[in-house]
């Protein structure tokens, strides 16, 4: 019996294990396919230019609002620690770095798969069950080069769009109550971050946004592409795009993160 139960168990992790292999091998089928007639700007320039679009009406105002009150909040936390010790002029160097290095990239990334990746997911998905995507292979139109690439470019180029507008809005908010409510000097604020950014720092957080815009993308094509043929069906795929998303994002910012301090160590004050 003891036996039999293992032998359940290993049969059950080598079918999720082959599952999950099937899964990761069909996105980066979906990923490369899409890339390989990127050259091709005519066929789905138009449709580009209607996502990004799309994704910027859709993002750009709840970044706002994200990141005015998360620039306010870091400020306020770690301004009062910062008096604490001492260092109030430490703050906007904290509150600055923080923005550029790691919550910029964030942000963008995940209101692109929270609020655009969910939306493709669901318009995709609903093209799979009206068999739209068997049509466009019908009339030997690669669904692929139609829709996923245009999908692609888009979010990679929005989320670093994104960027920008995160580091102003959260330096704003964090400016307001470290320099208004806390009598910060506004040159204290800002001399410390001036101090410790280099160019490679935005360098790489520009990089970050692009490859977690791609992310989503595939995520969001993925799941809308292979999603069961009913509405719960789509439903389902836009909640796992989402959360899978958000797990791939998480990982590999640490692990970009992590290669980058190791090859560029941060700079002191």
């Amino acid at each position: 019996m003891a036996e039999g139960g293992r032998d359940a168990v290993s049969g059950y992790v080598v079918r999720r294990t082959t599952d999950v292999l099937g899964r990761v091998g069909d996105m980066s089928v979906i990923a490369l396919e899409g890339f390989r007639r990127t050259w091709d700007v005519r066929t789905w320039f138009w449709e580009f230019v209607q996502q990004c679009w799309f994704l910027a009406k859709v993002t750009s105002l709840p970044v706002l609002l994200v990141s005015l009150p998360l620039g306010a909040t870091v400020a306020l936390q770690v301004g009062e620690l910062a008096w604490q010790l001492g260092a109030s002029s430490a703050t906007g160097s904290a509150v600055v770095v923080g923005l550029v290095r790691e919550v910029a990239p964030m942000a963008s990334a995940l209101l692109i798969a929270g609020a655009g990746g969910s939306a493709m997911t669901s318009d995709i998905g609903a093209r799979n069950i009206r068999d739209e995507l068997a049509a466009m292979e019908v009339m030997a139109v690669n669904p692929i080069h139609r829709l996923v690439t245009p999908r692609l470019w888009a979010a990679s180029t929005v989320a670093v769009l994104l960027v920008p507008l995160v580091i102003v809005s959260g330096a704003s908010g964090g400016y307001f109550f470290n320099v208004v409510i806390q009598g910060v000097t506004p040159g204290a604020y800002f001399d410390g971050a001036v101090a410790l950014l280099v160019t490679s720092d935005l360098l790489v957080t520009l990089l970050k946004a692009w490859i977690f815009g791609f992310i989503a993308a595939i995520m969001s094509c993925y799941f809308g592409m292979t999603c069961q043929t009913s509405p719960v069906g789509v439903g389902r795929a836009v909640n796992q795009s989402t959360v899978v998303t958000f797990l791939l994002v998480f990982a590999v910012n640490y692990l970009i993160t992590m290669i980058y301090f190791l090859a560029y160590p941060p700079r002191s004050l």
